[in-house]
């Protein structure tokens, strides 16, 4: 596979595997190493496609240690899922994108989301294969207008001026509010009067915490509308909820049975998959005794609902996971190899091959990731001082679960009763 590479593609690989952090050069050169977990997310794919087949799963947790390839696999399903022709979005849990609250997961999925074959914003490239005239879009466009699809009304009514008004103004306003973004109310009724359209749909501003499931729903429908297959999403470092406070913990777990289909929410055509830590289930179930701190907190707020869905969430990360097997000491030397000869065709010079790990070296000396990033390393000094004798230092990277006041902080409820960016602005 090496032999078919050019120089720049080969750098682009080194420099990433470099940081640790594998892109689709890398990916598509080295594979995936757990065929366990690709059947099982490749059944996920075939049942979304096939929509009269029975689920037996509705998601994909998978669990491994520091340095055992989770985000490398994320990114593999990622070649797999646009080679069939489905959206794909990655996302990773940070400060910035709290699993606990799905406004910012949607943005983030939105913003981060790869339409295949196209290179421009998710939201708009499915905005611009949109085919009124085609029965797919018709679909859409009667189920978008029925009154029992659980949408607000702004959904068909932006929907009706997308189609019809044509002016690229508004049609970038409106894919922004469907990523997410403020729009004014009556910015749609306007464009609703410019088409004479505005009897049809009569509404006044959602409440700000109906948009998110809604918009993930209709996005979702687009998606299809548009020609595609669904919508995978790839959720890493979801270990991260870890240092959230309780009942950030406790909101997380329920979200992370909606994402899973565990929910009365329906998501007809998505496909998630999320990498956690391995001892998660342990350091945070058990040491922090969420088992019960996280009813006993949910109960005392009266949020029954999302007492049931925590409990789910709950029960995925404890028993539900699929656990990734540690690399074989045979298939970290092939893949180094690999690496070694990609390096060589990357810097025009010929990497001699990697040292053997000593049989007293420490585990995490022995994993894909040490060794990927020793060899690496090892070679750049080589390569720019030819007289060196690199002697290389490693410290095995522990998950660290402790609570960060910057991420938990209980904010009160929270959430005003109307959209206000959704008000007129004249």
């Amino acid at each position: 596979m090496t032999e078919n590479l050019d120089r720049l593609s080969c750098r682009r690989a080194i420099e990433a595997l470099r940081n640790g952090v594998p892109n689709r050069e890398a990916v598509r050169i080295l594979g995936s190493t757990q065929p366990h977990a690709e059947r099982e997310f490749r059944t996920l794919l075939d049942q979304t496609e096939d929509q009269s087949a029975a689920a037996d799963r509705l998601g994909l947790l998978i669990s491994g240690d520091f340095g055992t390839g989770k985000s490398h696999l994320l990114e593999h399903f990622e070649h797999l899922a646009l080679e069939r022709k489905f959206v794909c979005s990655r996302v990773a849990v940070s400060k910035e994108t709290p699993f606990y609250d799905l406004a910012k997961m949607f943005r983030s999925a939105v913003d981060h989301g790869t339409v295949p074959g196209k290179v421009g914003l998710m939201v708009d490239e499915i905005g611009h294969g949109l085919r009124p005239n085609s029965d797919r879009y018709a679909r859409f466009f009667r189920w978008a207008n029925d009154e029992g699809n659980g949408l607000h009304r702004i959904f068909p009514a932006t929907l009706m001026v997308h189609e019809r008004l044509g002016e690229q103004e508004t049609l970038s306003a409106i894919r922004w509010f469907w990523s997410g973004d403020k729009m004014a109310v009556g910015d749609v009724k306007r464009g609703l009067r410019r088409i004479e359209q505005q009897k049809s749909y009569t509404f006044r501003a959602p409440k700000l915490k109906e948009l998110p499931p809604q918009r993930m729903r209709f996005v979702l429908k687009m998606i299809k509308a548009a020609g595609y297959r669904g919508w995978v999403v790839l959720i890493d470092e979801l270990e991260l909820i870890g240092s959230y406070s309780v009942l950030q913990r406790a909101r997380s777990y329920a979200e992370l049975a909606r994402w899973m289909g565990e929910t009365r929410d329906d998501y007809p055509g998505l496909v998630v998959v999320a990498a956690i830590t391995e001892d998660f289930a342990e350091a945070i179930l058990d040491q922090k005794k969420d088992r019960t701190n996280v009813p006993e907190r949910l109960s005392r707020r009266g949020e029954l609902d999302t007492l049931q869905s925590a409990e789910v969430g709950m029960e995925w990360l404890d028993s539900r996971r699929t656990g990734l097997h540690e690399v074989r000491s045979e298939e970290v030397e092939a893949a180094v190899e690999m690496i070694r000869r990609i390096y060589g065709t990357a810097y025009d010079w010929p990497a001699p091959p990697a040292a053997p790990t000593p049989s007293d070296a420490a585990g995490f000396q022995k994993r894909m990731r040490y060794k990927v990033r020793a060899a690496i390393t090892t070679w750049d000094l080589q390569r720019l001082y030819p007289d060196a004798k690199p002697d290389l230092e490693s410290e095995e990277y522990q998950s660290s679960y402790t609570e960060d006041p910057d991420l938990a902080v209980e904010t009160g409820e929270e959430e005003p009763a109307a959209l206000e960016e959704l008000r007129p602005l004249d």
